[in-house]
């Protein structure tokens, strides 16, 4: 069903010409818009759009990021033409279509009765959104670069105001917008083409001062159209979110995490309404008023900071200390012990089921299925991490074969003894509980499967206090040790098939680190992480290096296994 509900709607149906000023550099009003989106130009849009590039450019990405987040009912408030209403409407979400354009709805409209769908359409100015809707959403998108179409700050608060109002307790906001920071910064040296664009259309900037950017859109027939829009800078607008009482928000370069600033054609920003730590994991403060250590490692790590930091400089694809004794490169040596770890194991092959225990970014995993053909579940609680993971999971060609999950350890949603190797590189550290997951992974392992794993620990007997500073790094409590996991894992009923010290490649692994971030410290500045963050991370870096020199610390490679 259509809801059009006022006179002036059907109004807009009728121009063809776009209508601007005797100057039109001067037309800076947000309700320009309905000027600008007359039918002639319309009709051109989808030459524009060109949605099987576009659906092949942006892959599963939006699909992905609210089904990992459980939404269900998504108000796209920009639909345009229809593109990503009928996209997330095939994909099974429950989807209503609001555009302040009536002749983009009626486009929409027709686009989707040709694919066999009706869509349910409001006609909606965003700054009085929850007047023309009902009830609301999981989830809001605001896609197409089209959030700046609003030129006064007012205008663009107002909006977001009601789209966080329209959104559930627990909703978040899908928004992109161009990369409005390098063509204001380089000018026309970079034009940045709309990555979508048809084979036969160009879209780029005519014009650009630091509040206007006129889009010129030139068709094979000859015919031009133009907008005027805004160009907001990227941290102004996460800056606004924040503002408009979001909670936290994420924001990716061309659908991928991590990015050079000056690379990606779209921002896209993924905000949430509310973090709701104790709806999932039973978290929050504790009885004895202390925060759940868990909610502190996804904190952590969904940061920007961390983000940026471990992904330019920790290894990007894997997380975990390495092995040095033929290479000082970070990234060589992590993959090195994947390598050293597959070995310790029976073969990999289609029918072995690994499930990995604090994922990351996924490389391991990744590593593992294309070389083996098996099958895997990236356990993670960093939900930054986990889009990025299924990002390159797509890219390699393997998701169909890696699930990622967003969860926590001491509680694993898999069934009972359905792996054959439960996995693990360096993250049991930031689990209180390390019992409990010892006995979860027992759980979810089959009979005669294998736990493999590595955890940065403390060494057999340290005096008491000596490691605060190692803890103050993440936030930690305690570590574990060889002596711990070998008495946990016997008292489950593990058998201990291997033990393997060799803490000197945490010490050199922590130095490694340490040195390449001073190396690239204005490079991480640059790519948006902070000075106090990189420098408590160079001087928690250098603690643990020094505990390591002290005999405090400790790591290898361990491996259980499970009994027939």
């Amino acid at each position: 069903m259509s809801y059009v509900a006022r006179k002036p709607a059907n109004a807009e149906l009728q121009p063809r010409e776009q209508v601007y000023g005797e100057n039109p550099l001067e037309d800076r009003e947000t309700d320009l818009y309905r000027d600008e989106y007359v039918m002639s130009f319309v009709e051109k849009w989808d030459e524009l759009i060109d949605w099987d590039a576009r659906a092949q450019s942006e892959g599963q990405f939006f699909i992905d990021v609210l089904r990992a987040r459980g939404k269900e009912t998504v108000l796209d408030v920009a639909t345009g033409t229809g593109f990503h209403s009928v996209r997330l409407t095939e994909a099974g979400f429950n989807v209503t279509s609001a555009d302040g354009s009536a002749a983009m709805l009626a486009k929409a409209f027709d686009n989707s009765q040709q694919r066999g769908l009706i869509l349910k359409t409001v006609h909606a100015d965003w700054r009085w959104l929850n007047r023309d809707i009902n009830g609301k959403y999981d989830a809001i998108i605001c896609l197409g670069n089209s959030f700046t179409h609003l030129h006064e700050e007012a205008d663009r608060r107002r909006a977001l105001a009601e789209f966080y109002a329209a959104l559930k307790h627990d909703g978040i906001l899908i928004l992109d917008q161009r990369n409005y920071d390098t063509m204001l910064d380089q000018g026309f040296q970079s034009k940045h083409k709309y990555y979508y664009c048809g084979d036969k259309v160009t879209a780029e900037p005519e014009y650009i001062d630091d509040g206007l950017v006129r889009f010129k859109y030139s068709f094979p027939d000859g015919s031009d159209y133009t907008l005027n829009m805004c160009p907001i800078r990227k941290n102004y607008m996460r800056k606004l979110l924040s503002e408009s009482g979001f909670a936290r928000v994420r924001t990716y370069g061309d659908f991928q995490e991590t990015y050079a600033e000056s690379e990606p054609d779209f921002f896209v920003h993924v905000a949430e309404k509310s973090t709701l730590h104790l709806v999932r994991w039973g978290g929050g403060t504790r009885d004895n008023g202390e925060t759940d250590v868990r909610d502190i490692a996804e904190d952590y790590y969904d940061s920007n900071d961390a983000d940026t930091f471990y992904s330019t400089i920790w290894g990007g694809e894997d997380l975990h200390i390495g092995l040095y004794d033929e290479t000082s490169d970070i990234r060589v040596a992590s993959n090195a012990t994947i390598e050293r770890m597959v070995e310790q194991l029976p073969e990999l092959n289609a029918d072995t089921r690994l499930l990995d225990l604090g994922a990351g970014y996924g490389g391991a995993m990744r590593k593992l299925v294309e070389r083996s053909g098996c099958s895997a579940t990236c356990l993670n609680i960093s939900e930054t991490q986990n889009d990025t993971n299924r990002y390159r999971n797509r890219r390699a060609g393997v998701a169909d074969r890696i699930k990622v999950v967003h969860g926590v350890f001491e509680d694993i949603p898999e069934a009972d003894a359905s792996y054959d190797v439960v996995w693990s590189q360096d993250a049991i550290l930031h689990s209180d509980q390390r019992q409990t997951v010892l006995q979860e992974a027992w759980r979810v392992l089959k009979p005669g499967g294998h736990f493999i794993f590595t955890d940065p620990m403390q060494a057999d007997d340290v005096p008491e206090g000596m490691l605060q500073p190692v803890y103050d790094r993440l936030n930690l409590t305690s570590l574990g040790s060889f002596r711990f996991y070998r008495e946990a894992a016997r008292s489950i009923g593990f058998e201990i098939l291997a033990q393997d010290d060799m803490t000197s490649q945490l010490r050199t692994h922590y130095a490694r680190v340490r040195e390449e971030l001073l190396a690239n410290y204005d490079a991480l500045i640059e790519n948006n992480a902070s000075a106090g963050y990189l420098d408590k991370m160079a001087l928690g870096l250098e603690n643990w290096v020094k505990a390591a020199d002290a005999g405090h610390l400790a790591w290898g490679i361990q491996l259980f296994r499970k009994p027939d």
